[in-house]
């Protein structure tokens, strides 16, 4: 096991708001910490309006693909972070778990939301984040 901190970001498609939580989270720690996303019901890609808004503030995303979750990740994960997938995301216990309410990631006000919930989660975690990017 690492002692760097590990977060995985949930939702259904695995293809807008848990790709840009990830991407956004991994951009401000670097090789500080771990993450990764999944999907209840992966889409078969991602959403091009994601990748689009990533992009204009400097995050490459589209080598990315929707993918589900698996029990080691979640185990692995010292914070979940579920997205809108409702009774279908997995519990486990000894998990921090973390929902955020968040519309489908296609806008720049989605975009600055989800931005500010990554910055809190690494102050959280003992993580600064820098500047934001959104």
């Amino acid at each position: 096991m690492s002692d760097k901190p590990a977060v995985l970001f949930l939702c259904v498609k695995n293809g807008g708001k848990s790709q840009m939580a990830l991407g956004l989270f991994l951009h401000y720690a670097g090789d500080r910490a771990v993450a990764w996303s999944g999907g209840s019901e992966p889409a078969d890609q991602l959403n091009a309006k994601a990748v689009a808004a990533m992009a204009a503030h400097g995050i490459d995303i589209s080598h990315e693909y929707p993918k589900p979750w698996t029990d080691d990740r979640i185990k692995a994960a010292d914070v979940v972070v579920t997205m809108g997938c409702g009774d279908t995301c997995p519990y486990f216990p000894g998990r921090r778990y973390e929902d955020w309410a968040i519309a489908p990631a296609d806008t720049e006000d989605q975009l600055k939301e989800i931005d500010g919930r990554v910055r809190e989660l690494m102050l959280s975690l003992g993580l600064e984040p820098g500047d934001p990017v959104a």
